[in-house]
């Protein structure tokens, strides 16, 4: 089962993706920020890190840096009403698919099965 990383600072958005991911048969674990996602991280294996960027603590840039320095095969898609401002800095970010809010779940339930049919086909799962 594809495991996913939620990170999402907002209680009621971070609690309505969770619950449509696991609906269509994700493994989800959900957590408010950033500095909460590390321990998990380095716990456990992900298949996907799911983030805000715009969160306390943590952003979700620098949250996806250091799940890519735990493990180079995690994948990152960010979810953000804020894109443009939070890509600019300097700062690069990991390879990974953006989402702007706002967003139909269907749109977010696609985009994830896309990131991993597209693996599937490179046998890379």
């Amino acid at each position: 089962m594809i495991r996913i990383l939620l990170a999402e600072d907002d209680v009621s958005m971070r609690e309505y993706l969770q619950r449509a991911l696991q609906r269509v048969g994700y493994e989800v674990e959900s957590v408010g920020c950033g500095t909460e996602a590390m321990p998990l991280l380095e716990a456990g294996k992900y298949d996907l890190l799911l983030t805000d960027i715009v969160m306390p603590e943590m952003d979700g840039i620098e949250l996806a840096q250091k799940a890519s320095a735990i493990d180079p095969a995690i994948r990152v898609m960010f979810i953000t009403g804020f894109a443009a401002v939070a890509l600019q800095g300097g700062r690069t970010a990991p390879e990974a698919k953006l989402l702007s809010k706002p967003f139909h779940l269907k749109d977010l339930v696609a985009e994830v099965d896309r990131l991993f049919q597209t693996e599937d086909q490179h046998g890379r799962l």
